[in-house]
């Protein structure tokens, strides 16, 4: 059992399935060891309960053990479900049901799944921590379909992190309909650090290669410049191009340094993703 999965008593059915229930909804699964279909359902449920990781409490009892319960919230048939609120069943089924009933069911109540991820991201963001906003805002941008307000929320966290060109990829997906306000102001955010990006040791760099384009060392000083001004997909483009002409380049350094880059994006991260390829399909 968990915080949220319990088997329930006598000894604490007033507690779990009354006073949890103001906190947060109870699902009430009344079963037997007899009931195949019991069988079938609590599998589901406990599988639900998982996901949504203590949106909900997953009240487990057994009707032959604690017939008392089961008569005093008008049990007649196994499986019953109920959800409980503020200490009154507001609904519920009797019977084995598909995954996709129970899930309408108890969307009606619960949280989405990605309403811990976005406020996790929003937190981060609050912090400052753009880079810890990242995951969370990304895995619900992803699980909620592309909802307009994550959409910009991830834009944003993007954006304070200098991944301009995914900001951007990002915001051309909004529908028409849905380029408010804050769409444009983002759109002009973008422009802005754009312009502040490229400090003056950029610009001499860039200019310089752009007259010797074969200097890798050169190149590898123009990596690092752009990666102290958080331009992270510059730096590795420029590190890939160099270990395409010298995969050995600086004893390993240049490799190392992208692998580095890599490893700070985090696990999943489509930009670490992308040049994770790129440095494999080089290698190998």
């Amino acid at each position: 059992m968990t915080d949220y999965i319990v088997n329930i008593d006598a000894t604490n059915a007033a507690a779990l399935l009354i006073d949890e229930s103001h906190k947060r909804p109870v699902v009430v699964d009344f079963w037997a060891d007899w009931c195949a279909p019991c069988k079938v359902l609590m599998p589901l449920l406990e599988k639900i309960a998982n996901e949504y990781q203590g949106a909900f409490l997953l009240a487990k009892v057994n009707a032959d053990q604690q017939p008392g319960i089961a008569q005093q919230l008008g049990v007649r048939n196994l499986p019953t479900v109920m959800v409980i609120q503020d200490g009154q069943p507001v609904d519920g089924f009797a019977g084995a049901q598909p995954e996709p009933v129970v899930r309408r069911m108890l969307e009606k109540y619960l949280p989405k799944p990605w309403d811990g991820l976005l406020s996790r991201g929003l937190d981060a963001m609050a912090r400052g921590d753009f880079n810890a906003a990242l995951t969370p805002l990304r895995q619900a941008w992803t699980e909620s379909k592309q909802r307009h307000d994550i959409t910009l929320a991830y834009a944003q966290a993007l954006i304070e992190c200098q991944r301009l060109d995914e900001a951007e990829t990002l915001l051309d997906g909004v529908k028409a309909a849905d380029r408010d306000a804050d769409y444009e102001q983002l759109r002009a955010y973008i422009a802005t650090k754009r312009e502040a990006a490229v400090s003056p040791e950029v610009r001499a760099l860039e200019q310089q290669l752009a007259g010797n384009a074969d200097d890798l060392d050169l190149r590898y000083q123009l990596a690092e410049a752009y990666a102290g001004n958080g331009l992270s997909r510059n730096a590795m483009e420029q590190l890939i191009e160099i270990l395409r002409k010298d995969r050995d380049h600086g004893s390993g350094a240049t490799k190392r340094k992208l692998l580095d880059m890599i490893g700070a994006l985090g696990k999943g991260d489509p930009l670490a993703v992308e040049y994770q390829r790129k440095l494999y399909s080089l290698l190998y």
